[in-house]
């Protein structure tokens, strides 16, 4: 991320409570497939407003009920590798044989523009997006209650054969294993429950000290005002 975008972000608070900028956060849902992390993303999309998402960029094939640029940016592998070759992605990653990315151009805009980014990415993007904006992000792993729940939820959303499925949860027992690598994790019996715990999580990283530009600025004139 570049310097400029770090010091134009966080304007939705600026307007609202005064003097003091913010810095937008880069917020990152992992979970293995089926976990959830998708729903909570969108949830979050309609109840907290400054909100946005990061859209993929991935060379899968689409679903029949997904939108190109709602869902993910579609590109074709040659597109994708000449993305990588010229470093248009914060991160990118191989799943299930389909490569994934997120462009670098429409965070920085957004950013600058003032607004949190939501990402839904596995621990390899999230890896890659720490790597290269640590200060910046703030790392949410959703864990299911159980593996045989997770299984009922891949089997019961049927966008994915027996055999996508049976990959499926081969996998997340190694997806699962990085949780430690996030700064806070949320269990996802209930939507709601999550969404609440999601939106505790926002907030508060929301109001770190640190995230504020010209915070010493705005409390040396306050204290000013008492001479």
């Amino acid at each position: 991320m570049n310097e400029a975008a770090k010091e134009a972000a966080g304007g939705t608070e600026n307007s609202a409570s005064g003097p003091v900028a913010r810095r937008g956060i880069l917020f990152v849902l992992s979970s293995p497939s089926g976990a959830g992390k998708t729903s909570i993303a969108r949830r979050l999309l309609e109840l907290e407003p400054g909100t946005r998402m990061s859209v993929s960029a991935t060379t899968r094939p689409k679903r029949r009920d997904e939108m190109d640029g709602r869902d993910y940016h579609f590109v074709s592998q040659a597109k994708f590798d000449q993305m990588v070759e010229q470093g248009g992605f914060l991160e990118h990653a191989e799943v299930f044989d389909h490569s994934y990315g997120t462009p670098r151009d429409q965070v920085e805009e957004m950013l600058a523009a003032g607004h949190d980014v939501i990402f839904d990415i596995d621990w390899q993007g999230a890896q890659q997006l720490a790597q290269a904006a640590t200060f910046d992000v703030v790392r949410v792993f959703v864990l299911p209650p159980s593996l045989h729940e997770l299984e009922s939820r891949l089997q019961r959303r049927a966008q994915d054969s027996a055999d996508v499925v049976a990959a499926r949860m081969a996998k997340a027992v190694d997806e699962m294993s990085h949780f430690g690598e996030y700064d806070h994790v949320v269990i996802n019996r209930a939507l709601d429950d999550s969404v609440a715990a999601a939106r505790a999580i926002l907030n508060a990283e929301r109001t770190r000290r640190e995230r504020y530009i010209g915070l010493d600025a705005f409390v040396h004139a306050l204290t000013e005002e008492r001479s």
